[in-house]
Order: structure tokens, then C-alpha cells, then sequence
């Protein structure tokens, strides 16, 4: 799986003028199911969002996780993450898992981080979506299961 993590001092998601999900500061997550991916990635995602020291501690010094902070999360699914654009100038999304798949491991990766103990905001699976956030720092991560 992979997963673009920014982080917040807020972040919603619209579908139209209906706000699906909305958080204040935290964690903005795009998720990304691969094709191939188990329930094992999802779960070693989960697992390390929820433990990565991105916050700042009292002394500034990025000490913290999003579980130390009582920070929310907003996860939204973001098929385009992967994108091959190994060949001329359109990407191929069929490094993907297929839309059920997908949604699936998608679903079961949001519970699992509520599993961690984490708030947890969605967006809708395979919506058109209005994502909105003011990162904070900016500080941005990359992650992706098959890369350790």
C-alpha cells in the first residue's frame, strides 16, 4: 500500500457541498491500495502511521506521534498514487488493485488505524472529492509497503 501522509493544522473533504470528513490538527492521509495487497500491508501501515514521530515535542524536535498528540486523522482514497508513468506523458493506473479490492483494503485500513486508536474522518471510495488542508510545517511523507 502506499500513502502520501501530510501534516495538519486542518483538512476537510466536500463531495459537492456535502463535507464528508473533516478534521482539526492531525494527520492527512492519501491512501493508495496495490495491486496484490493484503490485509498484512494494510495492517503494517496502519501500524506505523500511528507511531511515527512527525510532532513536534516541547522542545520543537518532531518527538511525537500522531496517538501522542490526540491528533485526528483524515484518510481519503487516492487511487492516482499509483500512477506508472514509466511511458510517455499519460499515467496507467493498473498498478492499483482493482476498485473492490481496493475499497476493501481501503475500508480495512481506516479500521485498522481506529484499531490504534486513532479518530478517524473518510472520504468517500471512488467519489469525486474537494480536499482542503493547510499542512503544517509543511512536513510530507512518503510511504509504501513494498519499500520496507
Amino acid at each position: 500500500m502506499r500513502a502520501l501522509l501530510q501534516r495538519v493544522s486542518r483538512a476537510a473533504v466536500d463531495i459537492g457541498e456535502r463535507r464528508v470528513g473533516e478534521i482539526g490538527p492531525g494527520l492527512l492521509i492519501l491512501v493508495c491500495a496495490m495491486r496484490g495487497d493484503t490485509e498484512g500491508e494494510a495492517a503494517a501501515l496502519a501500524r506505523k502511521i500511528a507511531k511515527l514521530r512527525i510532532f513536534g515535542d516541547e522542545d520543537g524536535r518532531m518527538n511525537r506521534s500522531v496517538l501522542d498528540t490526540g491528533g485526528g486523522v483524515l484518510a481519503v482514497s487516492q487511487f492516482t498514487l499509483g500512477a506508472d508513468t514509466s511511458r510517455g506523458n499519460r499515467p496507467g493506473f493498473s498498478p492499483a488493485a482493482p476498485p473492490e479490492e481496493g475499497q476493501a483494503l481501503y475500508e480495512r485500513f481506516c479500521a485498522l488505524l481506529g484499531a490504534e486508536g486513532l479518530a478517524v474522518e473518510t472520504g468517500e471510495f471512488g467519489a469525486e472529492m474537494a480536499v482542503s488542508l493547510v499542512n503544517d510545517g509543511p512536513v510530507t511523507i512518503w510511504l509504501d509497503t513494498d519499500e520496507g
